[in-house]
């Protein structure tokens, strides 16, 4: 639990790979799982040979922008990458792909998860690949305004759990940060989100906007196989069961139906 790559780090990601690759000329890419390709069209030896010039974030997806095509991967459950003077935190988890650098620097796409959920895919337009075209937007962007979220909320009969982790409303939120988020709005993870009177809509608002800002100043400057391992060290109820929550002293618990999964304070978050 909690080791699921969501937006902060993904951003501390991409932040990592701006300052290591960008510049770069790519000698070429070898793949392990030919199933992680979803470009089945496209070669990754179409990048051999090319520099590249940006790194963008898009949700929990990261593209690699070169001066021709881009490499698109998805991180999916245990997604991750590794790099050469990392401490190799993550060194055990099986590598999906190796991109080799003219500087003889060797970028390792890791997935550390029990069935394949990483994604790779070559474009020449990331943007308008299906799996991002259809990704909501970004609620850690500067613009995102509490309208935006009332857009995703008001009429809706879902569950606030599952509608925070709902990519094409909401790109980058995953089950841990669900979790910290609705703890910090003090609201019952099963609630229905038409259920929210204007005060809970703003509450949870200031909660992910908070909550995602202290993530991603945390998280900035952290070596690249640290990011995990941090996060779920300042999850204060996700991965916490049988723990003392920290606002009330109560013990954290399972959220019912969730096998363990999920985690919340009845005592913050009381069931209405």
């Amino acid at each position: 639990m909690g080791r699921m790559p969501e937006l902060p780090e993904v951003a501390a990601l991409a932040g990592f790979l701006r300052e290591h690759l960008v510049g770069s000329r790519i000698v070429g890419i070898e793949l392990e799982e030919y199933g992680a390709l979803k470009t089945r069209d496209r070669s990754l030896d179409e990048l051999a040979g090319r520099t590249v010039s940006g790194i963008r974030r898009f949700g929990k997806h990261v593209a690699i922008d070169t001066d021709g095509p881009s490499l698109v991967v998805g991180f999916g459950r245990a997604g991750w990458m590794a790099w050469p003077d990392a401490d190799a935190a993550d060194g055990a988890a099986p590598v999906i792909a190796r991109m080799a650098l003219e500087s003889g620097a060797v970028l390792q796409i890791t997935d550390a998860g029990a069935w394949l959920s990483l994604t790779l895919s070559v474009a020449d337009d990331a943007g308008a690949l299906p799996a991002l075209a259809k990704l909501g937007p970004d609620p850690a962007s500067a613009d995102y305004a509490t309208e935006d979220l009332d857009r995703v909320l008001v009429g809706r009969r879902k569950q606030l759990k599952a509608l925070l982790q709902e990519q094409e409303s909401l790109a980058g939120i995953g089950n841990a940060y669900s979790d910290e988020i609705l703890h910090a709005a003090r609201l019952w993870p099963l609630t229905h989100a038409a259920d929210l009177d204007a005060g809970q809509r703003a509450s949870l608002y200031e909660a992910m906007r908070g909550e995602l800002a202290a993530a991603f100043r945390a998280r900035e400057g952290v070596p690249i196989d640290q990011l995990k391992a941090r996060k779920v060290a300042a999850m204060r109820v996700h991965g916490r069961r049988g723990a003392p929550c920290p606002v009330c002293g109560n013990t954290v618990a399972d959220l019912p139906g969730s096998k363990g999964a999920a985690q919340y304070c009845p005592t913050c978050q009381p069931e209405p």
